[in-house]
């Protein structure tokens, strides 16, 4: 590969050849568009729609487009594009991954391929990671949109449906990736178009793209409503982890060890197991649990709620880490982006993991939700039209952006050359002697001005160092996910002369750090990596923060023996080495067998990662096959389409289906079962029950066909009982969503269970993820079967009393207790909706809670 890449170049190099003669032709352009009035290059926008209303393609207009872009913002904000930029600009167009080091403007690059993917009209999305920056960039560089005639929203954490739907139809659209994604969710449960506030999923461009696709790609979004659970069994199971024993951990045996048959003893009452992040019981921990709620046998299926909650419990204790994983704030545990170090508003750790970590903390729990709606991010972005990103480190997850997503990546060179030193890893015996010389260090830049950041990975390991500067004397600020309102002002004086800056991860801040005169003679921004990240990205990133745009500068890190990474990946052969030598207390090690086993422990942990995250993937393949089938048949519905001939196909369907499961094909009509065929269909379809005597022909077919007749005479009479045909095609369409959605909520939960219980098919030399797919598409048939069934129930046991006022009003109310009954708002069919049902907006609140309290 090493040869090839000498004599042809590189991947990158070889597509920043073809782009180059795109990039000649705009810059060209510069004086022509510099010539034009501030009317005349705002013009050019409505040409550009007229070009492409003629025939003319975005490829067609790119040069001219960029070019009007690039004068554009030289005029608005006084800062022109660089050639790098409209390189960067070009990449993304063509629905790829742009590799723009950390300084070299991003967020004005995208202006290039947003202005000129708007001109078509469909929306674009600019997808960013959080509030702070979806509103700074929408109002900063929505300027330059604006000044070219386009209309720029932003969507932010708390606004209405109103507000959102208002700015996703602007032409471009500023928002998060989880507000995107979750509005998504939220539209694929709403019950009029109306209420629908994204309008297509057109072309998006996505900022720190590595950040949102690969390292949130873990955790899929999750739509919960409260299921009703009680909250007694968390903190019952809190109390008993508190007083459980962990047990030693167990050592992975040799391959002789296991050859011989080795047993290792258990001790404690749980077992740990750090690198996998899975928690075992001992057979003591076992009676514990029996002892303390008073069972007989732990492992009974009718125990399987106690077996979760109490290995949930010693999650929370033993492997979920206040001040790193979770914040707790305002009587809320929070969680932290682990690759950020900001706050995920509105993400709750799913399956009761949050509720444990409730309990721990002593914090109100809240109820356990119930799953409405998920989707993953990798099957969420995938089914955008296109699609593109950029971000400072990309190149090292190229291979899973072009096997999930499609996106290759093309490395982009900075437009001043880098000139900051990074130099060798310093490795040290104890976590003690590390933070000693990495305060040392500190204090000597500061002595001389230098600014430093110093980089940690949890927010309690910012708060330990900015304990031992303070006792030094020197002045800092601490930016971590307790203080991230002040993030932006923390950031930017982060380059003056003898600032001192400690922060928990530095992806996606999205603010440059300026260095001014005196810093820049001091020698620059000197990062201080406390410890190694499990990925080499995030490492990359911190060291990016310093010698932009030319700017001097200098990184380095600091590691120890004790650290995670290599407590739990280091080698320990590498360890005993590090002993054998007798190392002085103090020393610092450097040496390129060191260097290597940090990025082998680093290499292991992303190909581990990427392992889950494929997997994921692979399973939620099987739901998003389901989900699109589900959603397109809701959208069907939601656009108004009769459902008229649908509801009668239901009707004559089920009644096919009662009678071949009741009566076999060769079978006399003296030994058919029309007991069973009474069960099967009359609770469903309320018929005169079906005896002998009742036939029309003692045949099979025949039976068939006079059932479904009769079947659709009696729907027919339930319609005349409505004052309107209006009135019954708008029940049958709110029925069938509200249906649709509870059977889809159920399904959810039952593809859950099923997945996590189809590991065990693995003993039985099967392959689990075959075996999940198999199940999976025949429990997706029954859920399918089982929402015919229950519609037509429904709509055959609907009562409709009539009163006389100034005209006919047909009331409609239900002779059951199913909730999907209540769903009709008066004001278009006069359905009664009662307080305790669900509310008929889809919020998942009780009517009384949501519009009933307005009524």
């Amino acid at each position: 590969m090493k040869i090839i890449e000498k004599i042809f170049g590189t991947h990158s190099q070889r597509e920043l050849k073809r782009i180059a003669p795109l990039v000649a032709k705009i810059e060209e352009l510069r004086p022509q568009m510099q010539a034009l009035s501030d009317e005349e290059l705002r013009g050019k926008t409505a040409e550009f729609r007229k070009r492409l209303a003629e025939g003319a393609t975005l490829d067609d207009l790119l040069v001219e487009a960029y070019a009007t872009v690039r004068e554009a913002t030289a005029r608005v904000l006084k800062t022109e594009h660089y050639r790098v930029q409209l390189i960067g600009g070009i990449i993304m167009h063509q629905g790829r991954i742009a590799e723009l080091r950390t300084g070299e403007g991003k967020t004005q690059t995208f202006l290039l391929p947003a202005y000129l993917n708007a001109l078509e009209g469909k929306g674009v999305h600019v997808v960013t990671v959080n509030d702070y920056l979806v509103k700074r960039d929408a109002e900063w560089m929505g300027q330059v949109h604006e000044f070219l005639g386009l209309s720029v929203g932003m969507i932010l954490n708390g606004m209405t449906s109103e507000e959102r739907q208002k700015a996703y139809r602007c032409d471009i659209t500023y928002v998060t990736n989880n507000e995107l994604g979750f509005d998504y969710l939220r539209d694929n449960r709403v019950v009029y178009k109306e209420q629908l506030v994204l309008r297509g999923l057109h072309f998006c461009i996505i900022d720190e793209v590595d950040s949102v696709l690969i390292d949130e790609a873990r955790t899929p979004l999750i739509l919960s409503g409260d299921s009703g659970k009680s909250t007694a069994l968390y903190e019952m199971c809190d109390l008993l982890a508190r007083r459980m024993q962990r047990g030693a951990d167990v050592q992975e045996l040799t391959k002789m060890d296991a050859i011989m048959g080795v047993v290792q003893e258990e001790t404690g009452d749980f077992i740990v197991n750090e690198k996998d992040k899975v928690i075992n019981l001992t057979e003591a921990g076992v009676k514990k649990v029996e002892d303390f709620f008073h069972i007989q046998n732990f492992a009974d299926a009718e125990n399987l709620e106690i077996q979760h909650n109490i290995v949930l419990a010693l999650r929370a204790h033993n492997l979920m880490f206040r001040d790193q994983d979770y914040v707790v704030k305002e009587d809320q545990v929070l969680i932290v982006d682990q690759f950020t170090g900001r706050i995920m508003p509105g993400r709750r750790y799913s399956d009761g993991l949050h509720q444990a970590i409730e309990a721990k903390e002593h914090v109100k729990v809240k109820r356990e939700s119930k799953t409405m709606a998920t989707i993953t991010f990798q099957n969420f972005f995938n089914l955008f039209e296109r699609k593109c990103g950029a971000t400072g480190t990309a190149l090292t997850e190229e291979k899973e952006f072009r096997e999930i997503y499609g996106m290759d990546v093309v490395e982009v060179p900075t437009n001043v050359p880098v000139v900051r030193k990074d130099l060798q890893d310093a490795v040290y015996k104890t976590k003690a002697e590390k933070l000693k010389a990495i305060v040392d260090a500190v204090e000597e830049a500061h002595a001389k001005g230098q600014p430093v950041l110093v980089g940690t990975i949890t927010i309690e390991a910012s708060e330990e160092l900015s304990k031992l500067l303070s006792k030094r004397g020197i002045q800092h600020k601490v930016l971590n996910a307790k203080f991230h309102e002040m993030e932006a002002e923390i950031v930017a004086d982060a380059g003056i002369h003898g600032a001192v800056t400690i922060a928990t991860n530095m992806a996606g801040r999205g603010t440059d750090i300026k260095l001014d005169e005196e810093a820049r003679a001091a020698g620059g921004l000197k990062i201080i990596g406390t410890e190694r990240h499990e990925s080499r990205r995030i490492d990359n990133q911190l060291r990016g923060r310093s010698g932009r745009q030319g700017d001097p500068g200098e990184s380095k890190f600091y590691i120890s023996l004790e650290d995670d990474l290599m407590r739990l990946f280091g080698s320990e052969r590498l360890i005993g080495m590090f002993n054998a030598l007798g190392v002085p207390e103090g020393q610092e090690i450097e040496h390129k067998a060191l260097t290597n086993a940090i990025e082998n422990a680093q290499k292991k942990i992303e190909n581990n990662n990427f392992g889950i995250r494929k997997n994921v993937l692979e399973y939620d393949r099987v739901m998003n096959e389901q989900r699109g089938i589900i959603y397109e048949e809701r959208l069907r519905v939601l656009n108004g389409e009769s459902m008229r001939d649908f509801i009668y196909k239901m009707i004559t369907d089920i009644t096919e289906n009662c009678v071949d499961i009741s009566i076999n094909d060769d079978a006399e009509v003296d030994e058919w079962n029309f007991n069973e065929l009474n069960t099967l269909l009359i609770p469903t379809i309320p018929l005169q029950p079906i005896t002998q005597e009742r036939l029309v022909k003692p045949k099979k077919n025949s039976l068939k066909q006079q059932l479904k007749e009769e079947a659709v005479k009696l729907y027919e009479s339930k319609e005349a009982e409505f004052p309107n045909a209006e009135a019954i095609r708008e029940l049958e369409r709110v029925i069938l969503l509200r249906v649709i959605d509870r059977k889809w909520m159920d399904h959810i939960d039952d593809m859950e269970q099923l997945r996590q219980g189809i590991g065990l098919q693995a003993y039985g030399q099967r392959d689990p993820l075959v075996e999940y797919k198999m199940s999976g598409y025949s429990m997706f048939d029954e859920m399918t079967q089982n929402i015919k069934e229950e519609t037509v129930r429904i709509l055959f046991h609907i009562k409709v009393e009539q009163k006389v006022e100034r005209e006919q009003v047909g009331k409609v109310t239900g002779t059951n207790k199913d909730d999907s009954l209540a769903k009709t708002p008066a004001k278009r069919t006069n359905v009664k909706v009662y307080p305790n049902d669900p509310c008929p907006c889809g919020s998942g609140k009780k009517y009384k809670q949501c519009c009933g309290r307005k009524a």
